[in-house]
């Protein structure tokens, strides 16, 4: 760095842990970025963004704008996918401080011929870089400048916005403080806008017999119709033989019993083979190229545990720990137990064999058409592997998304999310009060980690019955499935259990009773009711209204009342803003008064607001900042208002 560099440029942004990591972005997404730029004493300061696509060669520059005190801003859209370079500039715009220094003389009435004099220079440099007409207007200034029998004109021109625009247009910048190159990646817009729904192959048949994927293929048309995009099928592969779980858990398995589809691996093969009963690989290639023409993506499970009759316990023995009596640890979540899978020892000498057999996992289900995953517990293998196998896998395969399963700790699950998942599981699943949700999503779309941690809402999973659903109150199920889909962009559902109200618990915890995770399901996919009515009208809903499409675009609203939680989301770009408001109480009616946020809505003074509830068609004019709801849970427990300027 010179030492003539004057300005500084602290506070970054987009930055992840001083750039050991890259932030998120996805392509149609705009780029913010910013940083405090200041120099010392009082001279004037200039400041740009340069950005360019890892494959174009140049970069582009824009102006960064001071929007408050020190903090300069500017932002780009991500039209590519791949990563982006970025850095900030900043400069004494020595120019400009001229201009801006004999404006303030000639006001005082100060004579300025020395300084006109002076401003030559800064003339010469212009004409270097000027076209044909700028040069002409510049020639002109520069004898005008020299002369003093037109001391008036001179110091008019030397004031006047064309001169002031053209020191802008050829930025003097003899010293400029430069920051290091931070990088962005771009996903396909999927990685930010998503809506899963989750069922067993097994449970597909619809009668007592185990399910196909050809009778996957026939539900499809139903999984289109709720208005899903990705269908996500727990583990497809052989099931262990020794110690398979039986029903609830039972540590021992009748006969008959089917296990966990966890416990990957038996005498049909491991994690690169299908259970033979759902079928053949074709008729799995066959569901993946049917969906897809519905517009849905086959989501699978990369789940990296071993049953104990998995070929790899023989094959790799070096990949597990063995105990001194020759046998394995299963795996333990204290007070859980999992005998039915063994842990794979990431710490094991043979790891860069063992990297690369994992990673072929994906590679292979990735040949056959799979471009998303949602990973089983990745908090409990090696931080380094995933780095490492998600990079590599994008290099070749840029459009493949990862969905870390991984209900940990705050600082562990960030630490997946810069490691490179596209998506991550969040503890919106217990964030039940407003105060709750409140905090919640300001922690998400204000905190550091809005710049890489993309959430995931998911009011029920196979593994989870929350509290909240177990007394099986269809408000209940209503709220929670309504904040899920417009609170997070990215969202899913277990189901048919979600959507057909299943509520049955183990008493005293978050566990279904007669977990399907053990046993074979009979469901009628075509049942219909209030709550699978609305799910299709909210997802088409999101598709249709950008300001759905975001996470980050979100601000609490104001109102008097502690049960009813209100926020907007909001697209400025397509003019796109929708009203949220909801009654956290599914037994009771609520109301309270509601602040517009009128500066975000660039009110008029006379301006009035279309409220049009797109759920119920009803509609209403606001014209004043604070306006009356009220919520009856058993008519709806929610209003979604789109807002027209009137």
């Amino acid at each position: 760095m010179d030492a003539r560099n004057r300005v500084i440029i602290e506070n970054l942004h987009p930055i992840v842990d001083g750039g050991r990591y890259y932030a998120k972005s996805s392509i149609g997404q705009k780029i913010n970025c910013s940083a405090d730029i200041f120099a010392d004493g009082h001279d004037v300061i200039n400041a740009s963004l340069l950005y360019k696509h890892e494959k174009e060669k140049g970069f582009t520059e824009i102006e960064l704008k001071n929007t408050n005190q020190d903090l300069w801003e500017a932002n780009f859209k991500a039209e590519k996918q791949g990563f982006y370079e970025i850095k900030l500039t900043g400069w004494v715009d020595n120019a400009l401080n001229w201009q801006h220094n004999i404006e303030r003389k000639i006001k005082d009435n100060q004579h300025v011929n020395v300084e006109l004099q002076d401003g030559i220079q800064y003339l010469d440099f212009l004409a270097k870089k000027a076209n044909k007409t700028e040069k002409t207007y510049l020639s002109e200034l520069k004898k005008l400048f020299k002369s003093e029998k037109d001391y008036g004109n001179a110091i008019q021109k030397a004031t006047e916005a064309r001169l002031h625009d053209l020191f802008h247009k050829y930025p003097n910048k003899e010293f400029v403080t430069e920051t290091q190159v931070l990088k962005v990646y771009a996903d396909r817009q999927r990685a930010l806008f998503s809506s899963w729904y989750e069922f067993f192959p097994r449970s597909a048949s619809g009668t007592s017999k185990h399910g196909t994927f050809k009778d996957c293929i026939k539900l499809l048309p139903e999984v289109a119709k709720m208005g899903f995009d990705v269908l996500y099928f727990p583990p497809i592969h052989p099931i262990g033989e020794d110690f398979r779980k039986g029903k609830n858990n039972s540590t021992k398995a009748l006969k008959g019993d089917v296990g966990s589809p966890w416990a990957i691996g038996g005498k049909d093969g491991g994690h690169k083979d299908i259970h033979p009963e759902l079928g053949s690989l074709s008729d799995f290639k066959k569901l993946i190229a049917e969906a897809k023409k519905l517009g849905i993506e086959i989501a699978m499970d990369y789940a990296l545990q071993c049953a104990p009759n998995h070929p790899y316990v023989k094959q790799h023995p070096q990949w597990f720990k063995w105990r001194p009596d020759g046998s394995v640890q299963y795996a333990e979540n204290p007070p859980k137990k999992y005998q039915d899978i063994l842990p794979i020892n990431f710490e094991t000498e043979d790891w860069k064999n063992l990297w690369d057999e994992l990673k072929s996992i994906i590679d292979y289900w990735v040949e056959q058409g799979i471009t998303i995953f949602r990973v089983d517990n990745p908090h409990t293998k090696a931080f380094p592997f995933w780095e490492w196998m998600i990079n590599e896998v994008k290099k070749s395969n840029p459009d493949i998304l990862f969905l870390a399963e991984a209900f940990t700790r705050p600082s562990v699950m960030h630490n997946l999310a810069k490691l490179g998942f596209s998506q991550s599981y969040s503890y919106f699943t217990w964030r039940n009060t407003k105060a709750e949700l409140s905090e919640y999503m300001s922690e998400i779309t204000t905190q550091k980690g809005k710049d890489y941690f993309r959430p995931n809402f998911w009011p029920n999973t196979p593994d989870i019955n929350p509290y909240n659903l177990q007394s099986g109150n269809e408000n209940m199920f209503l709220i929670r499935f309504f904040l899920a889909a417009t609170l997070s962009s990215n969202y899913g559902l277990y189901g048919p259990v979600f959507e057909q109200i299943v509520h049955e618990a183990i008493p005293g915890k978050e566990e279904y009773l007669n977990s399907e995770k053990y046993e074979l399901k009979q469901w009628d996919f075509s049942k219909t009711n209030k709550l699978k009515e609305l799910i299709k009208i909210i997802n088409k809903l999101r598709k249709e209204n950008t300001a759905l499409q975001n996470t980050f675009n979100f601000q609490e609203l104001k109102i008097e009342n502690d049960n009813l939680f209100c926020y907007i989301k909001y697209d400025e770009e397509n003019d796109n803003y929708l009203l949220m408001a909801v009654n956290l109480d599914p037994y009771h009616q609520q109301g309270g008064w509601v602040q517009l946020p009128l500066a975000l809505l660039n009110h008029k003074n006379g301006e009035r607001y279309l409220m049009q509830d797109v759920l119920t068609s009803n509609s209403y004019y606001w014209e004043n900042e604070w306006n009356f709801i009220e919520l009856n849970p058993h008519v709806l427990p929610f209003h979604l208002f789109k807002i027209e300027k009137q």
